[in-house]
C-alpha cells in the first residue's frame, strides 16, 4: 500500500506541478499527516524536493511544505519561442 501511495503522489506531482502537502492531501483524499510521512520518505529517496512554505489566507498564517519532482523539467510550451528573428530582406554582402 505505501508504494502505491508513493506512486500516486509522484504521478500527481508530474501531472500538476509543484503542490503543497495540503493540496496533495485534498486531491488524493488522504490525511495531511499521512501525506507528510510519504513525502518525507520520497524526499529522503531523492524522488521529490521539498521546501517550507508560508502562506497567508484571510490574514491567517498557514505553514506547510511545498513539493516538486526532482530532476523533472516539464516539456516546452507549444508555439513560437523568443529568440533571434530572421530578416530575409537584408543583404550583408552589398555595401550601402
Amino acid at each position: 500500500m505505501p508504494l502505491q501511495i508513493d506512486a500516486t503522489i509522484l504521478h500527481f506531482l508530474k501531472a500538476n506541478g509543484p503542490q503543497s502537502e495540503a493540496e496533495i492531501a485534498e486531491a488524493l483524499n488522504l490525511p495531511v499527516s499521512r501525506v507528510h510521512t510519504h513525502v518525507a520518505e520520497l524526499s529522503s529517496a531523492g524522488e521529490v524536493i521539498c521546501c517550507k512554505l508560508t502562506q497567508f489566507k484571510d490574514g491567517k498564517k498557514i505553514e506547510g511544505i511545498s513539493c516538486r519532482l526532482s530532476c523533472y523539467t516539464p516539456p516546452a510550451a507549444r508555439g513560437r519561442k523568443p529568440g533571434v528573428k530572421k530578416n530575409t530582406n537584408l543583404d550583408v554582402s552589398q555595401p550601402y
